[in-house]
């Protein structure tokens, strides 16, 4: 109108169709980076690498021990019942009329189980079966766990009786070797009989310090006139960079008739149960 204020009258339906403005600036939408991405993929296969050494050094570990003991004891049950199906009841001689040990002269074949281990020390369930040879296919084996080294001496024969096994991984066969202590059991059952050797002391040594294994440790000019048992194992806890070695002297033995050592019957009279 002439003269008079302009009202700037807005239709209502425009008002709906276009939202107001306002003095603030549309927020910026993100944009996912190469490094976030990446970063994201580390984290993910950080977790996934945790979760396999967690299976791999633990549970994983637990099944073998298991399934390695429970070997163990069927092989130890067998020459047991051999045993008595051979003598029956015939009473055996008393400990001073068993005479030197008997040696088993058989060549094994590698990863043929000869024997069988128990260490008190090392808790319960921890027996493992010896094979000859201290390869994968015997140290990280379901059934076995310990190897024998070969070349060296069988149990009960004067020299050096080694063996190896796993301290922290497929069984663990080992794993308390550092808590043994002086005067230990170190019981080794073979189809013949029972051996026990005591422990006498520990040393730690490069992997390439193979001397370990002669028939007088360290001392292969010597001939031997001990009976000897030499434990190895990787030290320490989850790593190679050294081994731990733990020496043992053959206090007694008894044929496999006699039953075994009064100090472990009743455990083994338990295995298997």
């Amino acid at each position: 109108m002439p003269g008079g204020l302009i009202e700037d009258r807005v239709d209502p339906a425009d008002a709906e169709e276009r939202p107001e403005r306002s003095g603030a600036p549309e927020p910026a939408r993100s944009r996912v980076s190469f490094v976030g991405v990446l970063g994201e993929l580390l984290v993910t296969a950080g977790v996934l690498i945790l979760l396999f050494l967690g299976w791999q050094l633990w549970w994983n570990d637990a099944i073998m021990a298991s399934q390695q003991s429970d070997a163990a004891s069927v092989l130890s049950s067998e020459w047991r019942e051999q045993a008595r199906a051979q003598h029956g009841d015939t009473p055996t001689p008393s400990p001073e009329g068993y005479g030197d040990p008997v040696v088993d002269t058989t060549a094994y074949g590698n990863g043929e189980a000869f024997a069988v281990m128990y260490v008190p020390r090392f808790g319960e369930n921890s027996q493992r079966g010896i094979a000859e040879g201290i390869g994968l296919d015997v140290l990280n084996s379901f059934q076995l766990g310990v190897g024998h080294y070969p070349g060296t001496q069988m149990p009960g024969e004067v020299g050096n009786f080694a063996i190896a096994s796993h301290r922290s991984a497929y069984g663990g066969g080992m794993h308390e070797i550092e808590q043994l202590q002086l005067g230990d059991g170190i019981f080794i059952q073979t189809r013949d009989g029972w051996y026990t050797y005591r422990f006498r002391d520990f040393e730690y040594v490069t992997p390439d310090t193979v001397d370990v294994l002669a028939p007088v440790p360290h001392r292969p000019d010597l001939q031997p006139t001990d009976r000897v048992i030499t434990l190895t194992s990787c030290n320490p806890l989850y790593s190679t960079a050294e081994r731990i070695i733990a020496y043992g002297v053959l206090e007694s033995w008894q044929p496999i008739s006699a039953g075994p050592p009064d100090e472990i019957a009743a455990q083994v009279a338990a295995w298997g149960e």
